[in-house]
């Protein structure tokens, strides 16, 4: 089994003893690095960590609980006593057996015979000592002959872990690299975006692929009604500082107006105040525009007004990166998973059809 582990008691580096200053989450990010390696490599890994219980660690196994993956001993044996359940007509029948349930048959000195299971690296001996007692290859030959009952299974076997659809999918794709849609899958993306995807799922706990295609149709929604309203408020913000700013232009220039209306619209006057005559058509036209027959609101009302939606804005804002983050986070796993497993493909067949 390997590890991935992290010193972090002395925060010190192991090459030049110089003291890290780690920041605040960088060990929960360290730890979701960790995993994302574990998941490319198919290594285990403990999910949502619980620090202790009750005054006293837990080891791994206790973690694991009932949900703990059987070990490939356990599996063998449980593949033995459905090869036997079969009732084969002699041992060659019964190796033939456990190699159509997926096993490797191997062959070794002395006649020794060993099973090695799909992603298993060490084989596992048809023997006693291994499997318990009544897995003897003398033993197996007697219960085919109907000489000796078949070995008994452990009363209270371990739980297999609930087979999850999507998670398990993905994780049986990742691990068998076969099929025309893994092979069109693996031209574009790789095995670390796949991995990420798998933590995704697992952190947010989606175990059916209705759940994720939920999760990222809500993820869409959010992001688009989030961008509605920041451009609403960012539209009535602007609307607002242009409004202030025509009435303060408008403000300015109206002595001048006043005095080309006292002038009697001399040319002269126009020639010499062009400037700000031009500010003052332009200053009540947009303020026509913009309160369309509305009253004009007091400054100090605008200003507050302008204050309000800044500080709306500035909200939605940062909610918009939010939804943006979660809507591409959601929409490239789900695009991700939808190659790996071939569902892009289906679709595009069933859209043909139609």
């Amino acid at each position: 089994m390997y590890h991935i582990a992290f010193l972090s008691a002395a925060n010190l580096h192991f090459l030049t003893g110089v003291f890290l200053h780690f920041i605040t989450g960088a060990d929960i990010a360290l730890r979701r690095l960790s995993d994302r390696v574990c998941i490319e490599h198919d290594l285990s890994y403990i999910q949502n960590p619980a620090q202790h219980s009750k005054g006293r660690f837990l080891n791994y196994g206790q973690w694991l609980g009932t949900d703990r993956p059987l070990s490939y001993q356990e599996r063998l044996r449980l593949a033995i006593a459905e090869a036997l359940a079969k009732s084969p007509a002699d041992f060659d029948d019964f190796l033939r057996l456990m190699k159509k349930s997926g096993y490797e048959v191997r062959h070794g000195r002395g006649g020794v015979i060993s099973f090695v299971a799909p992603g298993q690296e060490r084989a596992t001996r048809l023997r006693a000592s291994t499997l318990g007692d009544g897995y003897d290859p003398e033993d197996i030959r007697a219960v085919i002959t109907g000489k000796r009952p078949a070995p008994e299974l452990p009363t209270k076997p371990l739980a297999a872990p609930r087979r999850v659809n999507l998670i398990i999918d993905i994780q049986e794709r990742m691990r068998s690299d076969k099929g025309p849609a893994y092979e069109r899958w693996a031209k574009i993306y790789n095995l670390k975006q796949m991995a990420a995807a798998l933590q995704f799922l697992q952190e947010h706990k989606l175990t059916e692929y209705d759940q994720l295609a939920a999760r990222t149709a809500a993820a869409v929604d959010r992001f688009h009604k989030v961008t509605g309203e920041l451009k609403s408020t960012e539209a009535a913000l602007s609307k607002t500082a242009e409004l202030m700013g025509a009435v303060v232009d408008y403000a300015k220039t109206r002595p001048v107006f006043d005095g080309y209306k006292e002038a009697q619209y001399s040319k002269k006057y126009l020639a010499e105040h062009e400037s700000e005559l031009a500010t003052y058509r332009a200053a009540r036209t947009a303020m026509n525009d913009i309160l369309n027959g509305a009253k004009l609101p007091k400054m100090d009302a605008l200003k507050e007004k302008r204050r309000r939606l800044a500080a709306e804005k500035k909200a939605l804002y940062t909610e918009y990166c939010d939804a943006q983050l979660e809507m591409r986070e959601t929409v490239a796993v789900k695009t991700n998973i939808d190659h790996l497993l071939g569902l892009t493909d289906e679709r595009k067949n069933k859209e043909q059809e139609r």
